[in-house]
């Protein structure tokens, strides 16, 4: 099910959210990503930083298994969701 972008940057946010309340694995993302948590908080609106969120999780198979169990969907929504952000969409090299 192709995701349309708003609907992809809910769910963007919620993973946003889920990785803000948890004290181990948010220390992870602002190490990786050079963000504060001020940049987190001003840039939380931009759809290019929700997909920087998105490839975040997917870089661990339990950030996922872990964030869509919580929110019960299935763990190949991330990976819709993020095609219909900006910088996700299919790279064709023919």
């Amino acid at each position: 099910m192709p995701y349309t972008t708003e609907a992809a940057e809910t769910l963007a946010l919620r993973a946003l959210a889920w990785l803000a309340a948890n004290d181990d694995l948010l220390p992870v993302f602002l190490g990786s990503t050079g963000a504060t948590e001020a940049d987190v908080k001003a840039q939380a609106a931009d759809p290019v930083f929700l997909g920087a969120v998105l490839d975040f999780l997917m870089m661990d198979d339990a950030w996922v298994i872990g964030f869509c169990d919580h929110i019960a969907v299935p763990y190949e929504r991330i990976m819709e969701a993020r095609a219909a952000l900006p910088g996700g969409e299919e790279v064709h090299w023919t």
